[in-house]
């Protein structure tokens, strides 16, 4: 079967990172610890263990927590030292639509606003299945137009896994309703995004053993809870379907052993083919939400340093686009 580099070998979008000796070391480690329990974490159940993995992020230095309500909803602040004012981050906690919580997340979005240079907010949009689709997109729509009435004038999305998913929604959305406060957005990050709610992409059999986390039937279950009977192929549900003419500048990592590598590749090819400045960047030997590695991973690092040079870039010069 061929491989994305024989498939996208000359496309401009996609930049290869290879993995270091160090850094292939530390994944056989980590696959030896995780990989007994592949496929296991099901239901609410789940959600204590999963934010405790999350809580294990190294804390990154000279960042402060606060606990806010933005737009009417809850979250963490994450506030670097000499935060540029008036622009902000919002990141978009994964977790599968079912789990995560932004207290959990805060070290892994504090990374990202120390690299950004700005404060960051993380919501904690309701979770299924108690709170089924569109509850999610409904609330970090209102966490923007939140963010915008608090005077930011300038703000980026970034977003991991469902995170991810919610990230690139909201940006479809700013791109097709003016009148939201879109003026403010600068572009937005996402992290192994989940763009298909289908699980049509090849890399949910082609990298089905390279993952060490994911099976498809827990996959299905956890969306088919957040769904709740709703069209997979909506595009207000799987972005990979949606008109993506006029986003905002999006860059998006992924591991090359993720089952949700094709969403990325799937997403980036379409986005370039709408005239979206876009690039993918795909780390050789990574698996899913390797950039909470950071202190322990030279890929972490090296994604972490993208991050922020491109929303320090957006940052600077979105005013000067519009």
């Amino acid at each position: 079967m061929p491989t994305l580099r024989e498939h996208h070998s000359t496309a401009s979008w996609l930049v290869h990172h290879p993995c270091s000796a160090e850094d292939q070391a530390a994944m056989a480690a980590m696959r030896a610890i995780v990989e007994p329990n592949k496929g296991k974490l099901q239901g609410i159940a789940a959600r204590v263990p999963f934010d405790a993995i999350m809580e294990h992020v190294a804390a990154p230095v000279g960042v402060v927590y606060e606990a806010d309500r933005v737009g009417g909803v809850s979250g963490w602040w994450c506030l670097p030292e000499a935060a540029r004012p008036g622009q902000a981050v919002m990141h978009i906690h994964g977790g599968w639509f079912n789990w995560g919580s932004a207290q959990a997340f805060r070290h892994l979005a504090g990374h990202i606003a120390v690299s950004a240079g700005v404060a960051a907010f993380v919501p904690d949009y309701r979770l299924a299945p108690e709170h089924p689709f569109p509850a999610a997109v409904e609330d970090v729509q209102a966490c923007y137009v939140g963010l915008t009435e608090r005077g930011f004038s300038k703000i980026a999305i970034t977003g991991d896994s469902a995170g991810g998913n919610l990230a690139i929604e909201l940006l479809v959305h700013l791109a097709t309703n003016r009148a939201s406060g879109s003026d403010a957005l600068v572009g937005g990050v996402a992290l192994s995004p989940v763009t298909d709610l289908a699980f049509s992409g090849g890399s949910w059999s082609t990298r089905a053993i390279a993952d060490p986390y994911f099976t498809q039937p827990q996959a299905a279950e956890l969306v088919r809870s957040y769904l709740d009977g709703h069209n997979p192929e909506d595009p207000f549900a799987s972005p990979l379907q949606a008109d993506l003419k006029g986003l905002r500048p999006i860059r998006v990592h992924v591991g090359n052993d993720e089952v949700l590598l094709d969403d990325s590749v799937r997403l980036v090819e379409r986005s370039v083919a709408a005239g979206v400045d876009a690039r993918l960047d795909v780390w050789q030997g990574m698996v899913h939400g390797y950039l909470g590695g950071i202190g322990r991973l030279a890929a972490s690092t090296g994604t972490l340093q993208l991050i922020g040079e491109f929303l320090i870039d957006r940052f600077a010069t979105a005013a000067n686009e519009r």
